[in-house]
C-alpha cells in the first residue's frame, strides 16, 4: 500500500473526481464484458466478443477525449470501454451485442462488438481491421479545409498496422499535416500471432518514427495517468496544426482474442497468469483508496449503482425488438437526384466525350462549393490527368478542392469515404486509378464503401463518384486496356454508368455529382476524342437519370443491347444490315446498375430476338446477367435464344493484332446478328 502523499503525487494535476470517474466507467465496462460472456454461453447473442480487459487505461482516456457532435471517433472491435467512455449507454452497448433492431450502430446489420453512434460522431467501423485509419485521415482533411475545432480519432490493434493501407494513412496524414490522433493498442498478439512475427519492431510505433510532422508518443496502456498525459500531448500537437499524432499504448491481453479463440493453445499457463496479475482495474481502485479520493464505502456504492444500471439495461435490451426481415432490402442506396433528361441540341458546336466530362466537372464545381476532386496526376500545372480530362480544374477551383493524390489507390478512395463524413453536402470525385485496371489495390475500400449506407441503416452515405478510364481498343495491353464493369457490378450498393456519347457523358456525370451515394463513372477511354462519339454541346442543366436506356436506332427485326464502345459497333452493324433489308433496334443502356429492363423488354416484345453486346469478358460478364433476366422474364416473347457478343476470356494483349483477336468489333456483331436473324 502506497502512502497517501505518494498516491496523490501520482495523480498530480488531475482532479480527484476525474480519477474516480475513470473507475466508475471502467467498472461499468467490466460488468458489460461479464454479461457478454453470459449471453454467449446461453446462446442469446453477442456471438462475437473481443474483451478489452488489459486495455482499460488507454480505452477510458481515449473515449473521454472524444467530444460529442464535434469530434470523429473511429473505434475498433475491442473498443467497448472506449465507446462507453465516449458516451454510449450500457443499453446501447447491449442492443448492439444482441443485434437488436434498436442498435444505434445499424440495427443489427453489423457484427456484434462493433459499437457506434453516427449521430454524435462515433463512426460505424467495419471488420476490415485498421481500414478506418484512411477514413479518419479523410475526415481530418475536411476538418482542416473548413477550419473547424475538431479532431479525428482512429483506434486499432497493433497487428493491423501490418496492413499497407495503415501506412498509407499515416504517411498521407503526415504529409498533409492532418488533425488526427492514431491510437494503437498493442497487446502483443494478432489473434495467436505474436508481435515478433508481425512487425520489424515489437513496439510498432518505432516503424513510423521517420515520418515528418508525426508526433510519436508511447504510453503504458494499463496506466490511466500515463495514458491521460500521453493523450494531452497528442492533442496539443494535433491542435497546433503541426500534424497528426501516433499514440502507442502498450497493453496486456488478459483473456483470449475473442470468444472463438482458445489462447491456451498458444500461450503458456505462466504467461496467462502473469497477464492476469497485470490487470489495471484493481490497481486503479487501490490507488484511489490510497490517495483518499474515495472511501471503500463510496467505491462500493459506485459498484452497486453500476450493477443496478447494467442489470436494468440488459433486461430492457433483451426485451427489445429484433430486426424485421422485411427490411433487409432497405437502405441499399440513397434515392438519387431526380434527374429530368433534356434533349440534346440538334446543332451547334460539338464537344467530344472528353470535353463533355471536363466542362461538366467545371460547371458542377462552380455550382457546388463543397465539391472536391483528387487522384493520381490530376492537377499538375497545365496537365489534368493522363487524358487531360481534369485540365484546368485546379486553376479554376484551387488546391484546396482539386489536388493530386499519391500512387496509393486505397488512400485515394479511403480518404474520399472519410471526407464525406464531415457534411452530407460534400460531393467527392476521385480518379480512383489512372487506368481502371490499376484500381485493384483500392478494392478493399471500394467494398467497404458499397455497404456503408446499408450497414449504418442510412445514417451515412458516401457521396463519392469514382471516375475510371476503362476498356481497350487503344493498344494499351495489360493494366491499360482491361474492363472492370462486371466485378464492380457484382457489389451491392453501387451505381455504374458507362456512356457512349458526349451528351450522355455530361448528363450521367451531372446526375452522379448531384446524387447521394456511391457511383462508378466508367469512361471508355477509346471514345475520349473520337468524332463519332461527339455530340452538340448540352446546357448546364443537361442530365440523364440512372437506369434509363436510350434507343439509338429503332428497328423491328431484332434488338441489340449494348453500352460503352460496343454501342458504336452495334450501330454500324445495324446500318449495314439495313442495306440487306433487316431493321435492327439498338438500345444504349448507358447505365448498367441499375439497368433499364423495361425499355429492353418492350423492344423484345416488338422484335422477338435479342443480342447483348459488351466489351468485358464473356464468362461472368454483365451481359450474362442481362441475358438471364431476359430469358426468365421475356421468354414468351422470344423467337430465338438470347445471344451474346463479348471479349474472349483472356487478358487484353499489348499487340494490336492480339487485341483485335480478343475484343469484340463490328464484324463480330454483324456475324452474330445474321445468325440470330436467320434462326
Amino acid at each position: 500500500m502506497a502512502s497517501a502523499a505518494d498516491a496523490k503525487a501520482k495523480f498530480e494535476g488531475i482532479d480527484p473526481q476525474t480519477v474516480v470517474g475513470w473507475y466508475r466507467i471502467t467498472h461499468q465496462g467490466r460488468l458489460l464484458e461479464e454479461r457478454a460472456v453470459g449471453y454467449i454461453r446461453k446462446a442469446k447473442g453477442w456471438s462475437y466478443h473481443a474483451p478489452f480487459a488489459g486495455h482499460d487505461g488507454i480505452q477510458c482516456i481515449l473515449g473521454q477525449a472524444f467530444r460529442w457532435e464535434q469530434d470523429y471517433l473511429f473505434p475498433y472491435y475491442r473498443d467497448l470501454l472506449t465507446t462507453l467512455a465516449a458516451g454510449l449507454t450500457p443499453y446501447e452497448i447491449v442492443l448492439n451485442g444482441l443485434s437488436k433492431d434498436g442498435d444505434v450502430a445499424g440495427g443489427g446489420r453489423h457484427m456484434s462488438n462493433h459499437f457506434a453512434k453516427p449521430a454524435v460522431g462515433i463512426q460505424n467501423v467495419s471488420s476490415c481491421t485498421g481500414n478506418h485509419t484512411l477514413h479518419a485521415a479523410g475526415v481530418a482533411r475536411a476538418i482542416k479545409h473548413y477550419g473547424v475545432d475538431a479532431v479525428a480519432f482512429s483506434s486499432q490493434g497493433e497487428a493491423s498496422t501490418s496492413e499497407g493501407y495503415v501506412y498509407e494513412a499515416l504517411n498521407g496524414a503526415s504529409r498533409e499535416r492532418l488533425p488526427v490522433v492514431f491510437v494503437v493498442q498493442n497487446n502483443g498478439y494478432g489473434i495467436s500471432v505474436p508481435t515478433t512475427e508481425q512487425s520489424a519492431n515489437t513496439r510498432v510505433s518505432d516503424n513510423y518514427t521517420g515520418l515528418a510532422h508525426l508526433a510519436v508518443i508511447n504510453v503504458d496502456g494499463t496506466d490511466f495517468v500515463d495514458c491521460y498525459k500521453g493523450m494531452q500531448a497528442a492533442l496539443a500537437h494535433v491542435k497546433s496544426g503541426e500534424g497528426p499524432a501516433l499514440l502507442h499504448a502498450q497493453c496486456v491481453r488478459i483473456g483470449a482474442h475473442s470468444n472463438s479463440d482458445r489462447h491456451d493453445l498458444y500461450r503458456d499457463p505462466e504467461e496467462i497468469e502473469a497477464a492476469e496479475r497485470l490487470d489495471p482495474v484493481p490497481g486503479l481502485r487501490q490507488s484511489i483508496l490510497d490517495a483518499g479520493f474515495a472511501t471503500e464505502d463510496e467505491l462500493a456504492t459506485i459498484e452497486a449503482e453500476n450493477l443496478t444500471l447494467v442489470e436494468a439495461d440488459c433486461a430492457r435490451a433483451e426485451a427489445a425488438a429484433d430486426p424485421d426481415p422485411a427490411t433487409v432490402m432497405d437502405f441499399l442506396w440513397p434515392e438519387p437526384w431526380a434527374a429530368q433528361e433534356t434533349a440534346t441540341p440538334d446543332d451547334g458546336d460539338k464537344w467530344k466525350l472528353r470535353e463533355a466530362i471536363n466542362e461538366t466537372l467545371h460547371a458542377e464545381f462552380a455550382r457546388n462549393e463543397h465539391a472536391f476532386l483528387w487522384g493520381q496526376d490530376v492537377a499538375s500545372k497545365d496537365k489534368g490527368g493522363v487524358f487531360n480530362v481534369t485540365k484546368g480544374m485546379q486553376q479554376a477551383f484551387g488546391r484546396g478542392r482539386v489536388f493530386n493524390g499519391p500512387i496509393a489507390e486505397d488512400y485515394i478512395v479511403g480518404t474520399a469515404n472519410g471526407l464525406c463524413r464531415f457534411s452530407d453536402d460534400i460531393r467527392v470525385v476521385v480518379e480512383a486509378a489512372q487506368f481502371a485496371d490499376y484500381v485493384w489495390p483500392a478494392m478493399e475500400q471500394i467494398v467497404e464503401m458499397t455497404h456503408e449506407y446499408w450497414r449504418t441503416r442510412g445514417q451515412f452515405s458516401p457521396n463519392v463518384t469514382l471516375r475510371l478510364s476503362s476498356g481497350g481498343y487503344i493498344g494499351g495491353g495489360l493494366y491499360h486496356s482491361q474492363n472492370v464493369e462486371a466485378i464492380m457490378g457484382h457489389l451491392p450498393g453501387v451505381r455504374i454508368v458507362a456512356p457512349a456519347f458526349a451528351d450522355d457523358a455530361a448528363g450521367l456525370l451531372r446526375t452522379c455529382l448531384r446524387s447521394r451515394g456511391m457511383s462508378f463513372f466508367l469512361e471508355p477511354k477509346f471514345l475520349y476524342n473520337q468524332n463519332f462519339a461527339a455530340t452538340p454541346a448540352c446546357g448546364p442543366e443537361h442530365a440523364v437519370p440512372f437506369g434509363k436506356a436510350r434507343i439509338r436506332r429503332e428497328g423491328t427485326d431484332a434488338t441489340v443491347v449494348a453500352w460503352g464502345t460496343p454501342v458504336h459497333w452495334s450501330l454500324r452493324a445495324a446500318n449495314k444490315l439495313a442495306k440487306e433489308g433487316h431493321e435492327v433496334e439498338v438500345i444504349d443502356l448507358r447505365s448498367i446498375k441499375p439497368w433499364d429492363f423495361d425499355t429492353v423488354s418492350r423492344s423484345i416484345r416488338r422484335t422477338g430476338k435479342v443480342l447483348v453486346v459488351h466489351e468485358d469478358h464473356l464468362t461472368n460478364g454483365f451481359g450474362a446477367e442481362i441475358a438471364a433476366r431476359i430469358a426468365s422474364d421475356c421468354f414468351e416473347w422470344l423467337d430465338a435464344p438470347v445471344r451474346r457478343v463479348a471479349a474472349k476470356d483472356v487478358p487484353i494483349g499489348f499487340s494490336r493484332i492480339l487485341e483485335r483477336a480478343t475484343l469484340p468489333d463490328e464484324s463480330d456483331v454483324i456475324d452474330a446478328l445474321r445468325a440470330l436473324l436467320a434462326y
